[in-house]
């Protein structure tokens, strides 16, 4: 359990700048500073984690890779959203 402590830590601060990164879009309504395929090659590889935790053992970890992967699909529809609405 100790020897995954720093992907946890890792993991962790990403889930706070990810929370940081949907509440701007929630405000802002707006793509400014927003890059669709950096969001989704970020989203690939926490896609790649989760695998990695699938097929080579699996342990509380995946949950945060989860979870930091929902919130990165989370802000990609948010950015979906804010462009429909930047071009009505």
């Amino acid at each position: 359990m100790h020897t995954h402590i720093f992907e946890a830590v890792m993991l962790a601060c990403f889930s706070v700048s990810w929370f940081f990164s949907i509440a701007r879009s929630l405000r802002s309504r707006s793509t400014g500073g927003k890059s669709i395929w950096f969001l989704w090659i970020i989203f690939a590889g926490y896609a790649a984690g989760v695998a990695n935790k699938v097929l080579n053992g699996s342990d509380w970890v995946l949950w945060l890779y989860l979870f930091n992967g929902a919130m990165v699909l989370a802000d990609i529809l948010l950015y979906f959203r804010n462009r429909h609405a930047e071009r009505h």
